[in-house]
């Protein structure tokens, strides 16, 4: 089975009373976005949104070949080491790190570390993945 094509990891935390600037304190990293209830940000094609709930999110860059490991240690290596802090924040929010799974080709794949998942688990972090398949050509004409 060949690597994933291209991976993209990022740390959010979602909440209505959400305030992007405790987290960054407890964390110790500001987000690549961030928002509190009503408040505005912009997409990453520039377009102002206005946030239906408060959002604190990190990203980190997209991996070719995919290394969902190497990236959400990365995330982890910027922040705060202290399980309390992280697994307040998992009860108090919606707490995940999304992992964006993009395939070249047919039945590509990627595994992750016990490592990686007890370093999300002991946080309190759950894995959300959204896997992003190829146009096909030939399949887009029929």
């Amino acid at each position: 089975m060949p690597s994933l094509y291209e991976t993209a990891a990022s740390l959010r935390f979602f909440g209505d009373d959400l305030d992007p600037e405790e987290i960054t304190r407890l964390l110790g990293k500001p987000p690549t976005v961030g928002s509190k209830k009503g408040g505005t940000w912009l997409t990453s094609m520039g377009l102002e949104k206005v946030a239906y709930r408060g959002s604190w999110r990190l990203e980190t860059e997209r991996r070719s070949p995919g290394d969902l490991d190497v990236q959400i240690a990365e995330l982890f290596a910027q922040l705060t080491d202290d399980l309390e802090v992280w697994n307040d924040l998992s009860r108090r929010f919606q707490a995940d790190i999304f992992c964006g799974l993009f395939l070249k080709e047919f039945n590509e794949g990627i595994s992750l570390s016990p490592e990686t998942l007890a370093a999300a688990g002991s946080r309190g972090l759950s894995l959300d993945m959204d896997i992003y398949v190829a146009e096909d050509e030939d399949r887009m004409s029929t």
